[in-house]
């Protein structure tokens, strides 16, 4: 009796994270991109890395998960700092929307490895950043 009831409790487990994963997106530069909210993604790699990897990852998911046209801007929406959808401790999250993920646009900085909040990029500059990383 008992391994029947603990079968059906891994099933129903199983089938309460399969949305989750379903949403998760890995971009070209090997980057994991997860939603946190409807305005706001998370670019998390797999270890440290430069602004091009974070960039790179934002522009790869707006264009091809949020079908964002290459010159819609994507938005830093929070610095960088511990992951809210990963057990890691570098991420950044991004915005299409800024005044639905409550920021306000600012200057860019021409580092791309400020990731200060309100900097942005279009889809197509960030996507850029995609070509000059090398596929694990």
């Amino acid at each position: 009796m008992k391994p029947r009831i603990y079968g059906m409790v891994l099933v129903a487990g199983l089938a309460a994270i399969q949305p989750v994963l379903a949403q998760a997106f890995t971009s070209r530069s090997g980057v994991r991109v997860n939603p946190v909210n409807a305005a706001v993604f998370e670019v998390v790699p797999r270890s440290g890395g430069g602004g091009d990897l974070y960039w790179c990852g934002a522009a790869d998911y707006a264009q091809r998960a949020l079908k964002a046209s290459w010159q819609a801007r994507v938005y830093v929406a929070r610095a960088m700092g511990p992951s809210e959808t990963m057990n890691k401790r570098s991420a950044v999250q991004f915005t299409l929307d800024p005044q639905a993920a409550g920021i306000t646009p600012t200057e860019s900085s021409l580092s791309i490895n400020s990731m200060k909040v309100g900097e942005s990029m279009t889809v197509q500059q960030g996507f850029y950043y995609c070509q000059k990383q090398v596929p694990f």
